[in-house]
């Protein structure tokens, strides 16, 4: 008698570094959800009002910082050697001075900021001031790992950042109660950025001296076409500050410290999908810049990400429309639960806006500019339709909802457009 034989699929014992990266973000998304989570059981919907506005001024810094990254992400898969070291000297300074610039405002303009969003301390503007050079500084630290596939070390600077930023916060609100939580959530932050620079480039240095150094035709930059692709995405960037955070600005001035605290959590939860998305727009940039480089076709790439992204939005929306209020307690507590119909609406928006996300990315990547603007008129009118419609915080939903929607098919028709005119030429 022949007994069968069967073969097990081996298991790769050691993963690649892209495998590393995704796993790693997956677990520093949950870290960052976890830090919200907490802070929003243990303060309570009025007090997280103003954590959730550091945290939001936070997410607005990581859009500015991403444009370094970009940069310095793209370059460091176009240049080498001696043009990269003059490129990486050139960026890394004007990132520091745009990060002090922006720090001395809001450090010089923070009684006005308190005034706007209702704070009960001006303090948490001032210490945030202080990490947002930090911040810029640990972009281009991410950007020329990521635009060089050393996904392990990009990883863990997301990793010491998280960690420390978690463990940090939560450990001093509870065993400081009495202690303003902003001012400890706003220094959370601060030192986290610290962390974050870990494990810091070698090549990188800060040098304000201006002086002119000797270098050859062969070894000298495009300071032109990179100022441009500079300028572009941060454009691109500010349409993504603007989309992604205006509504939880505007709640925060329109609307009372709780309702603000509700809505707060809402955004926390529905955006998971967004974050996600994040992951795959990081791995996207530089796999494409290098296949348009070696003129190869990234389409099949981009479809295969927006697969990935389409089917994570369907889950997440299902399950919040399925099981809001069970989401809502788990996440926040029963507190919070009076927004819970709202919570798959949210997920939707942000859904939609995950999907064209990584349609705009790619467009800019590949050097087509059209969409950029198109997402800036969008967020311009978002912003107007909230100004104009908020009611309710339902209303609010609504009109994001409605924004969105144009977005995504704005950027599907220039998308079919491009792919139509290609193949014409062909």
């Amino acid at each position: 008698m022949k007994i069968a034989s069967f073969t097990i699929p081996a298991i790769p014992k050691q993963l690649s570094s892209e495998q590393v990266f995704m796993v790693t973000i997956l677990f520093v998304n949950g870290g960052n959800y976890l830090y919200n989570l907490l802070l929003g059981r243990i303060l309570g919907p009025a007090a997280f009002s103003d954590a959730a506005i550091l945290i939001t001024f936070l997410l607005v810094l990581s859009f500015v910082g991403m444009t370094f990254q970009i940069v310095a992400a793209k370059y460091a898969v176009l240049l080498k050697d001696k043009k990269l070291s003059l490129f990486t000297k050139s960026i890394t300074k004007y990132a520091v001075l745009m990060g002090v610039c922006i720090g001395a405002l809001i450090f010089f303009f923070n009684k006005e900021l308190q005034e706007l969003f209702h704070t009960k301390t001006a303090t948490m503007f001032v210490i945030f001031s202080f990490g947002i050079p930090l911040y810029f500084l640990m972009s281009i630290n991410r950007g020329l790992y990521q635009g060089q596939n050393i996904m392990d070390k990009l990883a863990f600077t997301y990793q010491t950042e998280m960690a420390s930023r978690l463990l940090l916060t939560i450990a001093a609100v509870l065993l400081l109660p009495s202690f303003p939580p902003s001012i400890i959530v706003a220094t959370g932050i601060t030192v986290s950025f610290i962390f974050g620079l870990y494990p810091f480039q070698r090549n990188i240095t800060i040098d304000f001296k201006i002086k002119k150094e000797l270098v050859s035709k062969e070894d000298s930059v495009d300071n032109k076409a990179i100022l441009t692709f500079f300028m572009l995405t941060a454009f691109y960037e500010l349409t993504q500050i603007i989309i992604n955070n205006s509504d939880i600005i505007l709640v925060k001035h329109y609307f009372d410290n709780e309702q603000a605290g509700y809505y707060a959590s809402l955004a926390l939860i529905g955006r998971v999908v967004y974050f996600v998305a994040w992951m795959f727009v990081m791995l996207l940039l530089p796999k494409v810049i290098q296949l348009k480089r070696d003129e190869k076709e990234t389409q099949p790439l981009l479809m295969k990400y927006v697969s990935y992204i389409a089917i994570l939005s369907t889950v997440i929306v299902l399950v919040t429309f399925l099981f809001p209020e069970a989401v809502v307690n788990l996440m926040f507590g029963k507190a919070y639960l009076s927004i819970a119909f709202l919570l798959w609406k949210y997920a939707l928006a942000t859904s939609i806006f995950a999907i064209a996300n990584i349609f705009a990315y790619y467009f800019l990547s590949i050097n087509q500019y059209i969409p950029v603007v198109v997402s800036a008129i969008i967020g311009l009118a978002q912003i107007g339709l909230i100004v104009f419609f908020h009611d309710s915080l339902q209303q609010v939903v609504h009109v994001q909802i409605i924004a969105m929607i144009v977005l995504l098919l704005s950027q599907l028709s220039f998308f079919f457009y491009q792919n139509k005119k290609n193949v014409r030429l062909r």
